[in-house]
């Protein structure tokens, strides 16, 4: 083929988005002779959708070089915008500030100082790495939601669909950070129209499916996230030679299986992103599939294996929060556990970081015998959710709740909170929380004198463990077996209950006790209602005498 037809073919390529095709033929006409700065362009671009990031960045330099020194400063400013915008996404954002800045010194100094229509779209693709650096490195939405608004403006004045929809995600997500989700979202939904329709590039198209993805889960919508995953996965395999996007996807579809139960379909995804990232990602994608990996091995009881991905989570910027912490309570090392997950609290970037660590947390907090720091965490669960209205926080929210009453000592209030988090669960299609769900059920139908109720809703958790392969969870409910045969033996009292009753045959007062168990009052008095009411008395003497003589104490 001549020089002139490989170009042609190399060129059909690119528009019938064949990457690879595209890139080989453009690579092989640039060796013969030099390409056109346009050309240069489209290999560029290509380079970048099939993973050759540096040589991307490479070919960017030049066509802006090209640009230059044919004295057109406005495209040499949109080589800038996409040099900047791809080093940001790298996690390179000070080689992306400095881009932009030289993008934006060209507009000024341009010898039409910046007035044509050119000029001025030019500026306004130069704002859109600005804006994304302010809503995720400064954590500044509101400044993020200005700029965005500069840019809109600007596409609208100018017709630019591909500038209207960096705009409306960039907006979009500002509102959602700023507690206006149902306006955001409908910006999502606006710009993902463009995207569907064909009408952007590819490399836009796919952050535009990602930034949506985790739009719907900064507000906890699996059902969401799940339809736009599917999406995002049949658009990539559309374009088969697509590299960029792909280890995204697999992350995502990895966090929803993982929920959704399908833990070897999971980690075989999260596997594969961890796999496949490296070399095409930043450095948080990399880290999110550590984690999800982490989190896998961690539910099925491979602790080393756990341990070894939440620290290459670690190692590519990505807090192995609230999983390590999960993982050092399964390991016996609760306080230590405890403290992490107070210190991820307290340096949580944003409200939807904090709200992912919380249920956690509040576990967490009651592993520890900490039932107020769990109270105050399942509260927060608890507004969150009612003000955002996702079935997915909402399922958390009352699950948190009805532990911390089981933990007062309420197990009445705490069976009927339970039942609505399994009600959530179960829509959900939640197994592994289906059957957490039902353990704690269990624990309250115990608590409650309901033999027969505990067993089922324990029976049902066992097998719901056992099909998931979640032997730390199996091996709880033996050993919570065995403590309910020891608890035939101890009149049917907990523990907790134990303790407190061993403290009022001391003498002491309410206060007393609350202050050397940690407990609040209200739980004191609650462990002690529940006491009474299982040895059949009404006093606190009556208790005590009726448990030293049934060898209790």
């Amino acid at each position: 083929m001549t020089s002139d037809g490989t170009l042609c073919s190399g060129r059909r390529s690119f528009e019938d988005r064949s990457w690879r095709d595209a890139y080989i033929a453009l690579r092989a006409a640039d060796q013969e002779a030099a390409l056109d700065v346009e050309d240069v362009e489209r290999l560029a671009m290509a380079a970048h959708l099939l993973g050759r990031d540096r040589e991307s960045n490479d070919l960017w330099t030049r066509a802006h070089q090209g640009h230059l020194s044919r004295g057109d400063p406005a495209p040499a400013a949109r080589c800038a915008f996409w040099l900047a915008l791809g080093l940001l996404l790298a996690g390179e954002s000070a080689q992306g500030r400095g881009w932009v800045a030289r993008g934006q010194r060209l507009l000024h100094d341009g010898q039409d100082g910046g007035d044509s229509a050119a000029a001025s779209l030019a500026r306004g693709y130069l704002l859109v790495p600005v804006g994304l650096g302010q809503l995720h490195g400064e954590n500044d939405a509101t400044a993020a939601l200005a700029t965005s608004g500069e840019v809109l403006a600007v596409g609208e004045r100018f017709d630019d669909v591909e500038l209207q929809v960096h705009a409306r995600v960039l907006r979009g997500r500002a509102l959602i950070r700023l507690a206006q989700p149902d306006e955001g979202l409908a910006l999502l939904d606006e710009a993902m129209v463009s995207v569907t329709a064909g009408e952007v590039s590819a490399i836009l198209a796919g952050l535009a499916y990602c930034a949506m993805i985790e739009a719907c889960q900064e507000r906890f919508d699996l059902d969401r996230a799940g339809e736009w995953t599917a999406a995002l996965g049949r658009w990539c395999e559309s374009q088969p030679d697509l590299v960029p996007y792909r280890g995204q996807c697999l992350v995502h579809r990895a966090e929803i299986m993982r929920l959704r139960g399908a833990w070897p379909d999971a980690l075989h995804e999260a596997t594969r992103a961890c796999e496949h990232l490296p070399q095409t990602a930043g450095r948080t994608w990399i880290g999110g599939a550590y984690y999800q990996r982490g989190e896998l091995h961690r539910l099925r009881g491979e602790y080393e294996e756990a341990e070894r991905a939440f620290r290459e989570a670690s190692r590519w910027g990505q807090s192995p929060q609230p999983g390590l912490a999960q993982l050092r309570v399964r390991q016996g090392r609760a306080p230590a556990a405890a403290t992490s997950l107070r210190r991820a609290l307290e340096e949580a970037p944003d409200r939807a970081t904090r709200l992912r660590i919380l249920p956690a947390y509040v576990g967490v907090m009651l592993d520890t015998g900490e039932v107020p720091a769990a109270f105050a965490g399942a509260n927060e669960l608890s507004a969150a959710a009612n003000e955002l209205g996702a079935p997915l926080l909402r399922a958390q929210a009352r699950g948190a709740a009805g532990a911390v009453l089981l933990a007062e000592g309420d197990a009445e209030r705490a069976s009927v909170t339970l039942r609505e988090a399994l009600a959530l669960w179960l829509e959900l299609d939640a197994p592994y929380e289906v059957a957490r769900t039902r353990v704690l059920l269990g624990r309250a139908a115990l608590a409650l004198g309901d033999e027969d109720a505990a067993q089922l809703e324990l029976e049902s958790a066992r097998q719901r463990f056992e099909a998931l392969g979640a032997r730390p969870d199996l091996a709880a409910l033996a050993t919570a077996g065995r403590e309910r045969s020891l608890g035939h033996r101890r009149g049917g009292l907990t523990p907790r209950e134990l303790e407190v009753l061993r403290l009022v045959a001391e003498g002491k007062t309410n206060r007393e006790i609350a202050a050397e168990l940690v407990l609040s009052g209200h739980t004191v008095r609650r462990h002690l209602q529940n006491t009474f009411g299982k040895l059949g008395v009404s006093t606190r003497a009556a208790a005590a005498s009726r448990a030293l003589r049934r060898g209790l104490l």
